[in-house]
């Protein structure tokens, strides 16, 4: 694949079909579920939020209490 000519080709859509084609693109790594690996560290900070939000659960917000304390709507 030359990847300069297909960047060329997408260069030349317009934007409405660049948008869609992006689109189709990320569906398709979604498709495969292609995460990448978590590193050790990564994985440990994961691992003790879980831990911490099951020992404390009445130590977290809801979103909507995340928004409204954003907003200023306390």
């Amino acid at each position: 694949m030359d990847i300069t000519a297909t960047l060329n080709e997408i260069a030349s859509l317009s934007v409405k079909d660049r948008i869609l084609l992006v689109q189709a693109i990320w569906d398709s790594i979604a498709a495969e579920q292609a995460y990448p690996e978590l590193t050790e560290a990564q994985r440990r900070e994961f691992d003790d939020r879980i831990e911490d939000y099951e020992m404390n659960p009445d130590d977290n917000l809801t979103w909507e209490e995340v928004k409204a304390s954003i907003k200023g709507e306390e």
